[in-house]
């Protein structure tokens, strides 16, 4: 499915999508909003703070009254927009907290160390009206489930049949998780939880409708777990850093992109230090030296 930058475009029954005008590499055409509802409506992940987006948003609701501005995490191509677009409408912004809410205590530990997260870039100044916990039900009958992972603050929404997943579930890429906003352990039991899931279609925050949920989230898991036994295996022949990990395991990745990869890496040593395969020698950090348990 495409549709121009702008253009509101029905992917469900009640849910209408607008792209915001913010393509890259890491949003892929450009973030989805939602417009979700027929008389009173919400408004799923605003995006970026771009004009154009914003004026695309006004003219799809047309006038209607509007219940909420739901934040599904707090990136920088998701949350901006939404408080000027709730103060134009006169709604609150609801997400699960502001950026550092969801961390475990071990990316607490690592962001205390003066680590930060990369990738999309992370709205610090995010701070919603309404903050709502895992199993709530929204006006308009949104289910709220918590699922960290690519984001501490990450929720995703059930609604009539329809799953609005953010950048925890995509089609055209598997998710950023990237310490300590990223937490790999958390991304995989969402992915389990949601895998358990009834819902036909997933509608992302970049791309275009997943139209088989499970098979995705399958591949999505199955994706990680061939990564962290690269890693293992790769540890078998000694020591080594998440940057040493990243130079034998990418080999077909262009250097520039060496620094994402190895976030990427330390994501998956965490994981194994926490499932009791790796240790650190000496305190869990970025620079650590790692070995198999």
């Amino acid at each position: 499915m495409s549709d121009e930058i702008g253009q509101a475009v029905a992917v469900s029954d009640g849910v209408l999508r607008v792209r915001a005008g913010n393509p890259s590499p890491m949003t892929y055409t450009g973030t989805n909003s939602y417009i979700v509802g027929k008389d009173s409506i919400s408004v799923i992940d605003p995006g970026p703070d771009m004009d154009d987006h914003r004026a695309a948003l006004l003219a799809a609701i047309a006038g209607r009254p509007v219940t909420q501005v739901i934040v599904t995490h707090s990136h920088l191509d998701h949350s901006p927009l939404a408080r000027p677009l709730a103060d134009a409408l006169d709604c609150p912004v609801v997400a699960f907290g502001p950026s550092d809410a969801g961390r475990s205590a071990v990316m607490q530990g690592l962001a205390e160390q003066g680590l930060a997260g990369g990738g999309e870039g992370v709205d610090h100044s995010f701070a919603p009206d309404q903050i709502v916990q895992d199993n709530d039900v929204l006006p308009g009958g949104f289910e709220v489930l918590h699922t960290p992972g690519h984001m501490g603050n990450h929720i995703s929404l059930a609604w009539q049949g329809v799953m609005f997943s953010g950048d925890l579930v995509m089609g055209w890429a598997s998710s950023l998780v990237s310490p300590p906003d990223g937490d790999l352990t958390d991304f995989m039991a969402s992915c389990e939880r949601m895998l358990a899931r009834s819902e036909a279609v997933f509608h992302a925050g970049h791309g275009d409708p997943i139209t088989d949920p499970k098979g995705r989230l399958q591949w999505l898991m199955d994706h990680r777990n061939a990564r962290s036994d690269q890693i293992t295996r790769a540890l078998k022949n000694g020591p080594l850093t998440a940057q040493e990990l990243t130079a034998r395991i990418y080999t077909d990745v262009p250097k520039q992109m060496h620094g994402a990869a190895a976030r990427n890496v330390l994501a998956h040593l965490i994981d194994l230090v926490g499932r009791d395969r790796v240790r650190s020698q000496g305190t869990l950090a970025q620079d650590a030296v790692f070995e198999l348990v």
